[in-house]
């Protein structure tokens, strides 16, 4: 018997203290993975409270909590506000997002998030989903691995690791986390070597799930669902969701442009509850030290 975490949550006290929760509101945990932060919010709520945990991954349902107050939705959060007109929860008191990937998967050497383990190249969060790693690897254009390397893996040498890729697939198939490392080995600072080739698949799982674009859409409709007064709190893992997160929770908008009215007036729909994200102190990361590059930034609906 497997008696690894699924998850341990990262910044949980921050967050639950963030969210503010009253006992009889309604709340949603868009990223249940392993119920941690859920659990949490489940005992700060009384018998008339409810929440709403999303997962899109079938695995994560072997989780869910036994309480007549919870409800899992086997969904995707980009499709926030639909979920919740469906399960009549339009408007809500609160909304959490923990970006971070469970150690669920990186832990489990079939679904190839991790370099740690060879494998093949999954990477999908939602296993229903059409395409792979092992399939974006093998169709995608140079031009477009190179995007992805230099986009979202914010690597130097992105576009010599794509034409590396694209001459290898015409002999052998990228088709394992073996051969995948191999082929960015000479691509990679070996002082920083972990740390690349986190970014090297890193990259590669943002666009197999499509995650900026469903960060994106969730972003965008939890201003609609969330009532006056609630709270919207994020918990981001790399740069590149940071700063957008960062950026629409201080203007309200996608694009990051802070619009005024006649007299000067900031016309944000949100109101930034810290000045800087909340990160874990050395404790948290002593137990549990993927948390390291964790950031919470907490919001409010005007």
């Amino acid at each position: 018997m497997d008696d690894r975490p699924y998850h341990i949550p990262a910044l949980l006290d921050a967050t639950i203290q963030g969210l503010d929760i009253k006992p009889d509101g309604t709340y949603v945990d868009v990223t249940f993975g392993g119920g941690g932060h859920s659990r949490a919010i489940i005992g700060n709520l009384g018998p008339e409270g409810r929440l709403l945990s999303f997962d899109q991954d079938a695995d994560a349902m072997a989780n869910a909590i036994d309480d007549p107050r919870f409800t899992f939705v086997y969904g995707n959060f980009r499709f926030l506000r639909n979920f919740l007109r469906f399960y009549g929860a339009p408007q809500v008191d609160g909304i959490l997002a923990d970006l971070g990937v469970s150690f669920h998967h990186f832990d489990d050497p079939e679904r190839g998030f991790s370099f740690r383990f060879d494998g093949p190249l999954d990477m999908r969060m939602n296993r229903r989903a059409d395409h792979t790693a092992v399939w974006l690897l093998a169709n995608l254009s140079e031009e477009e691995l190179a995007r992805i390397f230099t986009l979202y893996g914010e690597l130097r040498h992105g576009r010599r690791l794509a034409r590396a890729i694209v001459n290898e697939r015409d002999t052998k198939p990228v088709d394992t986390v073996e051969r995948l490392s191999a082929v960015a080995a000479p691509f990679i600072d070996k002082r920083r070597e972990k740390k690349e080739l986190a970014q090297v698949f890193q990259a590669l799982r943002i666009e197999v799930n499509g995650e900026m674009e469903a960060l994106q859409a969730f972003l965008r409709q939890s201003i609609e669902v969330l009532k006056p007064g609630g709270r919207l709190a994020v918990i981001t893992y790399h740069s590149l969701e940071d700063r957008l997160v960062k950026n629409f929770m201080r203007t309200g908008n996608l694009e990051g442009c802070l619009e005024q009215d006649f007299y000067g007036r900031n016309l944000s729909p949100l109101k930034l509850l810290t000045s800087k994200p909340v990160v874990p102190d050395e404790a948290e990361v002593e137990r549990n030290p993927r948390s390291r590059s964790a950031k919470l930034r907490l919001a409010e609906k005007i």
